[in-house]
C-alpha cells in the first residue's frame, strides 16, 4: 500500500511540474492508551502506523508556491510573503502553517511546488493533519538545507495547528508521526517531549481499528471546552497541570467543583496511572491486563471524560461480548472515528463479519476496519 501511494505522487508530481522529486513519508499515528492526557502534560502510549501521506516536492523558479491535493483534486498557489490563515481553508492551512511559523523563525524559504497524497481514513482519529504538517515541515527542511531537529520540526507543525487550523492540540499526534519506530509504540512524557520505545508482541492477538465513519471535528468547541476545564481546575489546586495532582488532591476540591468537572479531572488523573500500568503489563506481556486497561480508559473515556458517541459505545460493549477480543476502547478526540481493538488471530475473520453485520443493523451503515502495523516515523524516501 505504502510503495503504491509513493508511486502515485511521484508520477503525479512529474506529470504536473516536469521534474524529479524529493519524496516523503509522514505517517499517522495510533494510540494505545493515554487519551487527552497530553495537553495535560501527562503520558500517553502512541505508535507511527503503516498509513500517512506521502508527499513529493521540488524548488520553483516561479514567483509563487503550489501545493496541489491529489485526493481533493485541488491545488492552491501562494506567495511566500503573504501567508495568512484562511477560512475554512481546510488542506490548505495545514501547508501555509508550516510555511508561516518556519518563517517566523527567522528561516528564509525559496519557492517550491509539492503534490500530496494519504491513505490515512479521514475523521478516524489517526492524526492525518499532523502528518501532513510534519510531511511539509520535513521536506522543506530537507529541500533547503535547514538543519532542523526533529524536536524542532514537530513543534513548527503544533503551531500551524494551533495558529492556522485554530485546533489548541497537544504535541502528541506530530511526536508520534515523526519520531515512531518500527514494531514499537513510544511511552511518552508529554511534559519533557521525550519518550522510550517499547517493542510490544501482541501475539496472538492482531491490533484492529474499526471506523464509525462518523466524521468528528477537533477544532469543534468540545475539545477547547475539555481543555479549559483540565486548566481551570489545575489552577484551582495550584499545579502546572493535572499530572501533578493526585486523586486525594482532587477530592479536597470536590465541593468546589461542577460534578461533571470533577469527573472530567479525575479522569485525566487515573488515565495517567493507565498508562503507566500499560507499560508495565507490556513489558510483562501480560495481555490479559492490557486488554482490561483498554476497557477501562474507555469506560472514563465515554461516562467521565463525555467525548465517546453511541456508536464508539456499541463498539465497544459489543467487543466485550465477544471471546475473540481481549480489550478495546475508542481512540482519538472522540465523538466519532475508530476503536481500537486487540483481537485473536484465529478468531479474526469470524469477528470482523459479526461486528460489520451488527453495526450494520443497528445504525444502518457501513463500519470499516484497518489493520495496521507500528511502523517508521517520517523519514525521506529514497
Amino acid at each position: 500500500m505504502k510503495k503504491k501511494l509513493l508511486k502515485y505522487v511521484k508520477k503525479q508530481f512529474k506529470k504536473s511540474f516536469k521534474t524529479k522529486p524529493l519524496l516523503v513519508f509522514s505517517p499517522g499515528r495510533i494510540n494505545l492508551i493515554g487519551e487527552h492526557t497530553d495537553y495535560n502534560d501527562g503520558y500517553t502510549f502512541p505508535a507511527a502506523i503503516d498509513k500517512g501521506i506521502a508527499l513529493a516536492i521540488s524548488k520553483s523558479d516561479k514567483n509563487e508556491s503550489e501545493a496541489i491535493a491529489l485526493d481533493k483534486n485541488e491545488s492552491y498557489t501562494f506567495q511566500l510573503k503573504e501567508v495568512e490563515p484562511l477560512k475554512n481553508g481546510g488542506w490548505r492551512n495545514y501547508i501555509i502553517g508550516v510555511v508561516g511559523e518556519l518563517q517566523k523563525t527567522g528561516v528564509e524559504l525559496g519557492n517550491f511546488q509539492l503534490v500530496f497524497s494519504g491513505n490515512i481514513p479521514g475523521g478516524a482519529g489517526m492524526s492525518s493533519s499532523a502528518a501532513l504538517e510534519n510531511s511539509v515541515a520535513f521536506a522543506l527542511n530537507e529541500l533547503f538545507e535547514l538543519g532542523l531537529s526533529k524536536s524542532e520540526m514537530i513543534l513548527i507543525s503544533q503551531k500551524a495547528e494551533h495558529n492556522y487550523a485554530k485546533v489548541n492540540c497537544g504535541i502528541m499526534d506530530q511526536y508520534a508521526s515523526m519520531f515512531g519506530e518500527k514494531k514499537s509504540a513510544l511511552l511518552m512524557d508529554c511534559r519533557s517531549i521525550t519518550s522510550e520505545a517499547f517493542q510490544i508482541d501482541f501475539k496472538p492477538y492482531k491490533l484492529i481499528l474499526i471506523n464509525t465513519n462518523v466524521k468528528h471535528d477537533l477544532s469543534e468547541s468540545a475539545y477547547n471546552d475539555r481543555r479549559a476545564v483540565c486548566e481551570r481546575v489545575s489552577a484551582m489546586l495550584k499545579v502546572k497541570a493535572l499530572r501533578d495532582a493526585s486523586e486525594l488532591d482532587l477530592m479536597q476540591l470536590k465541593k468546589h467543583l461542577k460534578e461533571e468537572d470533577f469527573q472530567k479531572a479525575l479522569y485525566i488523573i487515573q488515565e495517567n496511572k493507565r498508562v503507566r500500568a500499560f507499560m508495565t503489563a507490556a513489558e510483562n506481556e501480560d495481555l490479559k491486563t492490557l486488554g482490561k486497561l483498554l476497557y477501562q480508559s474507555h469506560d472514563g473515556l465515554s461516562n467521565q471524560f463525555q467525548v465517546s458517541c453511541t456508536e464508539l459505545d456499541f463498539l465497544v460493549n459489543y467487543a466485550k461480548k465477544s471471546t475473540a477480543v481481549i480489550g478495546s476502547r475508542m481512540m482519538g478526540g472522540g465523538f466519532g472515528g475508530c476503536t481500537i481493538n486487540l483481537v485473536h488471530e484465529d478468531k479474526l475473520k469470524e469477528f470482523k463479519k459479526e461486528v460489520r453485520n451488527a453495526f450494520k443493523n443497528e445504525f444502518n451503515r457501513d463500519c470499516s476496519i484497518y489493520k495496521v502495523k507500528l511502523s517508521k516515523g517520517t523519514h525521506l524516501v529514497e
